[in-house]
């Protein structure tokens, strides 16, 4: 995503102290919390928009208490600072009552950390992959849709193996999802035979990464985990204009067709990536049949971000108010068996059931939400590659 280990020192930001939550008569809000500008800037609108999607549906079927779903958005960059700044400003001033959020590992703990701790708000990430999540000490209030990247990690591995590549060259963005990735990929790439010839970190934000790729030759193959906006362009780009390497592969930050900016489409034909995906079944087709205003489907991490807020509306809807503590104590009752099955959009059969006082269980459009003691579930990797310039889903990675 046991959460007893890791804390963060939140860089010297002056936060308020976190104030009770103004009840609302009627309605609710919610927060977004999200690197709408940085290293994920192309990715983040989509899920953004998966975001609003699901509100846009709750209030067209109804509302919620009464009144309207509404949710607040701030930009915290893909960084710990700019999470707790975006985190202050959305639970202490606009008084939201729970977070669909961070997006990157770094600026959820460190928004989670700054005032959703203090302020008792539970926390929804659509697409914080870094095990360094599962083990924050969080007092039950933070939870992802996406599988960790201890999973990623080992499908990631387990795919080149079975494709033939027996040794690889990773460098990692020296944060806690690159870390996190490169840990889980080279224990499991060595665990099934491969060689990791290299393991190498490195620093957002630079202009050169020839040194980096430098050290990075002992193998032809080379696994970059980063950011498409950011280090994961420019490492590629350098790398191919290295000549050096044959085969490119990412992860679920390198899945954007701004990774592409640049570089000559031919010369990362083939490239291969990862993200997190969903099984089949009645609610992926139900989910992917919708539409909305900057709504894509299958962008990634879209699937988890209307998982997201729409759990958060079941869990406000179940507890009956905009109190903060039971809409916490009530998101595991919505997400989970037993309880009558809660397809993507059936927001206003969940609100006849709730208010019938039946069980719900929530299935999203990423697969089931059935969150263990760490507040992380259990999901699927597929396998994407590059043809003619953009991403290609190949399937599920077995």
């Amino acid at each position: 995503m046991f959460k007893k280990t890791l804390t963060l020192a939140v860089a010297a930001t002056a936060l308020t102290v976190a104030a009770p939550a103004l009840a609302q008569d009627t309605g609710a809000t919610i927060g977004f919390v999200g690197g709408l500008t940085g290293p994920i800037e192309s990715l983040a609108p989509p899920i953004l928009a998966g975001a609003q999607l699901a509100v846009t549906q709750v209030n067209e079927q109804g509302g919620i208490l009464g009144g309207e779903l509404s949710m607040i958005s701030a930009d915290s960059a893909c960084d710990a600072t700019g999470g707790a700044t975006a985190a202050d400003k959305v639970i202490n001033t606009d008084n939201v009552v729970a977070v669909v959020g961070g997006l990157c590992t770094g600026e959820t703990i460190g928004a989670f950390n700054g005032s959703g701790l203090s302020g008792g708000v539970v926390f929804v990430s659509p697409a914080s992959s870094a095990p360094a999540l599962t083990t924050l000490e969080d007092n039950d209030l933070v939870y992802r849709t996406t599988p960790s990247d201890a999973l990623q990690g080992v499908k990631m591995a387990e795919l080149l193996l079975a494709k033939g590549v027996n040794d690889i060259a990773i460098t990692y963005v020296n944060n806690d999802y690159g870390k996190g990735f490169a840990d889980a990929l080279a224990a499991a790439y060595e665990a099934g035979g491969g060689t990791v010839a290299a393991n190498i970190a490195h620093e957002e934000g630079k202009a050169d990464y020839r040194a980096e790729l430098g050290n990075l030759v002992a193998s032809q193959n080379l696994v970059i985990l980063a950011y498409a906006n950011a280090s994961g362009n420019t490492v590629l780009r350098q790398a191919v204009e290295s000549g050096n390497f044959t085969t490119y592969v990412g992860g679920d930050g390198m899945v954007g067709d701004d990774l592409l900016t640049g570089i000559d489409a031919a010369a990362v034909e083939g490239l291969i990536a990862t993200r997190a995906g969903a099984p089949t079944g009645e609610a992926v087709d139900i989910y992917n049949a919708f539409t909305g205003e900057g709504f894509t489907a299958n962008a990634t991490y879209a699937p988890q971000a209307y998982d997201a807020a729409f759990l958060l509306a079941l869990a406000i809807e179940k507890a009956g108010s905009t109190d903060r503590a039971g809409i916490a104590a009530a998101l595991r009752d919505v997400a989970s068996a037993p309880g009558e099955k809660i397809l993507p959009g059936e927001w206003a059969k969940a609100k006849e059931l709730i208010a019938a006082g039946t069980d719900i269980d929530y299935e999203g459009a990423g697969g089931a939400l059935d969150f263990d003691e760490a507040g992380d579930v259990d999901g699927i990797i597929v396998e994407l590659a590059v043809e003619g310039g953009s991403f290609v889903e190949k399937g599920v990675i077995q």
